[in-house]
């Protein structure tokens, strides 16, 4: 995320923790080798929820909601609002609390990887950026957001 144009989105902090939330949640190797063995500095599936709709809300209403403000289009909100929608269904029926290989073994992440993949490439690709990069650190993405 070193080279999203942070301050082009009304509320680019928010469309930053968002970003994060989804690159984490679409891409299996990172969350095997990251969140299966405990590494730090990335927290974990419930940090990676919480990041996704802590200030947007995003788990009550749409995303469309914030087409020109956090999402560029409509089509970019209705990618975000699929990707929140399977990735809470598991959460809510695993509880927030379970162990990372409860929700990689469920039988609904496999899709809820694959919408959190199709937002994620979608909104990197808008921002100008390679979408299969690695997923910074939360530390990073908090200096990201701190910076004016």
């Amino acid at each position: 995320m070193g080279g999203m144009p942070l301050n082009d989105m009304p509320w680019w902090r928010w469309r930053a923790n968002v970003r994060s939330a989804l690159h984490m949640l679409s891409d299996p190797v990172f969350q095997e080798e990251v969140w299966l063995t405990g590494a730090e500095g990335y927290g974990d599936v419930t940090d990676a929820v919480y990041r996704l709709v802590e200030d947007t809300w995003l788990d009550s209403w749409s995303a469309d909601k914030y087409v020109g403000t956090i999402f560029r289009d409509a089509q970019e909100a209705a990618l975000v609002d699929l990707a929140v929608l399977r990735v809470l269904r598991i959460l809510h029926q695993v509880g927030p609390d379970a162990p990372v290989s409860t929700y990689l073994e469920h039988h609904a992440w496999p899709e809820a990887v694959r919408a959190a993949r199709e937002a994620h490439v979608r909104m990197a690709t808008a921002d100008g950026e390679d979408p299969d990069e690695a997923p910074t650190s939360v530390d990073v993405l908090r200096m990201l957001t701190r910076a004016v």
